[in-house]
């Protein structure tokens, strides 16, 4: 009997680690409700080391995340829909850009604010983009000499 109470235990006590580690992980990776946040638009010619769940930050504050990115078909850039906590509002002459956390860090995407006094509106598409920089392509050109 007490060898079933140890079991049903232990049993319980792995359950509620896996289910800890499940809602951590849905924290750390934004698929947790993206309740609290209003919608943004934006196309990248290059969208290199980002995909759904990346941080979007401004001035080196994550305050949103990306929600979804596409291929578009006409125009061949990557659509993506970039969710923003409530409360934060973007000037609409502001700039998106893929930033990097370093040499051997990660991507993420960083809004520029611009000094306009007008604000997007939820589901507005940030026209100003400027797209991943391939660190790979600006070594061969280095080493290859082309400067151009």
């Amino acid at each position: 009997m007490t060898q079933n109470k140890t079991e049903v235990m232990v049993g319980g006590l792995v359950m509620a680690t896996a289910i800890g580690f499940l809602l951590y992980a849905a924290q750390i990776t934004g698929v947790s409700s993206s309740a609290g946040s209003y919608p943004l638009t934006a196309s990248f010619r290059s969208l290199e080391g980002v995909s759904v769940g990346t941080d979007v930050r401004l001035a080196g504050v994550k305050i949103g995340s990306v929600n979804s990115v596409t291929l578009n078909a006409e125009t061949y850039r990557a659509d993506t829909i970039i969710s923003i906590k409530d409360g934060i509002e973007i000037p609409d002459d502001s700039a998106i850009t893929i930033a990097s956390e370093g040499l051997l860090g990660g991507n993420f995407v960083e809004i520029v604010p611009g000094g306009s006094p007008f604000m997007y509106d939820p589901s507005s598409e940030i026209e100003d983009t400027q797209s991943a920089v391939s660190l790979v392509s600006l070594l061969l050109k280095f080493v290859s000499g082309s400067g151009e």
